[in-house]
């Protein structure tokens, strides 16, 4: 079973690293072009521009390009940017320490937001403040990251200069990307809570426990909660996997030095290997995450194990 997850992991991985290298591939752009276009030259050399598609191996047929780029990622070189002449892994290792700080904060934030919320209205009786409560998540999820992080600058950068509105320096600058982020992440996770606890309450040895004089908090706390976050772990991975999509448009509207930040200058210059690079490291943190949650399944619902052994 470790074997075929394992291997699995690593079809995602190829799967997504050569599809990134085929949109790249055939994209009209040439990323030589544009550098030389961005630098202070008013004309383009023809021969520099070959010389430098030599260097980058952009001039061998697809086949070949595709043959030496993997031979390069299996012996861990992700090559050097095409724009800055950087290692692409010190690049990487440079932006991802921030990235998965903003990441880890807004996915521990959501879980304790969502979680809570779906969980204290698990317990309401029916009404009119529950129904409120129950549509929140379905607004939140609404809410488009751009608008949202736009609306925090203006709010609580421009108009109350609470927060810095860019940068990476002190917590401060991490709270508005953060709240950016778990506002609509928390929203999801309040849904799927919301559907998994109203199934575990009505679940009979609720009844049961119940009639043994066992009492909410009890059975919200040492039996509902644990029941209902089983479906919550298997969709830890989807949901990081779009924190760092949305690391993008945060770390771009905040000015925050990130993974996000890399890839929208690297896909803009169209930096092959950089673009390579940070979809690699991504995919790879997704499928580790994945393999995590796989491990710990088990743990949280003991079926798993007989049905696995059986």
């Amino acid at each position: 079973m470790l074997l075929w997850r394992v291997l699995q992991g690593a079809a995602v991985l190829w799967a997504t690293w050569s599809l990134t290298f085929l949109i790249l591939y055939i994209l009209p752009s040439d990323p030589i072009t544009i550098m030389l276009n961005q630098g202070e030259q008013s004309t383009v050399d023809v021969a520099q521009v070959a010389a430098l598609r030599a260097q980058y191996h952009l001039d061998l047929p697809i086949w070949q390009q595709y043959g030496l780029a993997l031979w390069k990622v299996l012996h861990l070189d992700l090559g050097r940017s095409i724009v800055s002449g950087d290692n692409v892994t010190y690049l990487i290792a440079q932006a991802l320490p921030a990235t998965l700080l903003l990441a880890f904060s807004a996915l521990i934030s959501a879980l304790v937001i969502g979680g809570g919320l779906a969980a204290g209205v698990s317990v309401l009786p029916p009404g009119r403040i529950k129904s409120a409560l129950l549509a929140l998540p379905s607004l939140g999820a609404a809410l488009p990251m751009f608008w949202l992080g736009l609306l925090l600058l203006q709010l609580f950068s421009f108009n109350h200069a609470w927060f810095p509105a860019m940068g990476n320096v002190g917590w401060q600058s991490l709270v508005l990307p953060t709240l950016a982020l778990t506002i609509p992440t928390a929203a999801m996770i309040a849904q799927v809570m919301n559907r998994s606890l109203s199934d575990v309450w009505r679940r009979p040895f609720i009844d049961a426990l119940r009639l043994k004089g066992a009492g909410t908090a009890h059975l919200l706390w040492q039996h509902v909660l644990p029941n209902a976050a089983i479906p919550l772990l298997t969709l830890t991975g989807m949901i990081f996997g779009h924190l760092l999509a949305g690391s993008v448009i945060t770390e771009t509207i905040f000015s925050r030095q990130g993974l996000g930040r890399l890839a929208e200058g690297a896909v803009s210059a169209q930096d092959i290997p950089v673009v390579q690079g940070v979809v690699l490291t991504a995919a790879l943190i997704f499928v580790a995450i994945n393999f995590i949650t796989d491990a710990l399944y088990p743990l949280l619902d003991p079926r798993i194990n007989a049905e696995e052994k059986a």
